[in-house]
């Protein structure tokens, strides 16, 4: 990992922890996703709990990183699968599984997000709790640790964009598919998220 050492400390790049992020799913070798869901619907349940073994962990991560609440996360990756189970004729040959799980999976978390803004007399806060925030993660954790606590640091709809590119490896034009934004959008959250990540990491570098 590059890093550069100063008066003020270490400087973590972002592009080079990004890079060493613990987080992308590597996908097995065998049959192509397209080919699964075509065994699905012709009655192998067992082709199914492949797709489901293939990106659990990845669905998992994306909801967290939006809701930043593991009985959640794991409850909103449950529920992806089976209503992409119970809706996999609309999945269209040619597509990309990947990109429809996720959007499902997101448009279920936005569901509980706006849930608990309705059961709350204030609005979500976009940060963390500070005392959960970075500086103090940073302190007793190792790149890796100071990375997640950064980007759970980020407003939502940063942490889910820095999610999908970089820990997912997805592209821009998929991305917007999931979040159903235009692609400038998309390119400027990233930005952005980028831009406070490195604050962030920097900040945390300093405290140390």
């Amino acid at each position: 990992m590059a890093k550069h050492h100063g008066g003020t400390g270490r400087i973590t790049g972002v592009s080079a922890a990004l890079a060493e992020a613990p987080f992308i799913e590597r996908l097995p070798s065998g049959p192509e996703d397209g080919d699964l869901v075509a065994m699905t619907l012709g009655g192998n349940a067992e082709a199914f709990a492949t797709l489901v073994e293939r990106y659990d962990r990845a669905v998992y991560h994306l909801a967290y990183r939006t809701l930043h609440d593991v009985e959640e996360a794991r409850d909103v990756a449950q529920e992806s699968f089976f209503k992409a189970f119970r809706s996999l004729r609309t999945f269209k040959p040619g597509a990309k599984f990947s990109t429809w799980i996720f959007a499902i999976a997101y448009h279920a978390c936005c569901d509980r997000l706006n849930r608990r803004k309705r059961y709350s007399n204030e609005e979500l806060p976009e940060r963390a709790d500070a005392s959960a925030g970075p500086e103090h993660q940073a302190i007793a954790g190792d790149d890796a640790r100071r990375l997640r606590a950064a980007i759970d640091a980020l407003p939502e709809k940063y942490r889910t964009v820095i999610t999908l590119y970089h820990l997912q490896g997805k592209q821009y034009e998929e991305i917007a598919r999931v979040l159903e934004l235009p692609m400038g959008t998309v390119k400027t959250h990233l930005f952005r998220a980028k831009e406070q990540l490195r604050k962030l990491l920097v900040g945390a570098e300093v405290m140390e």
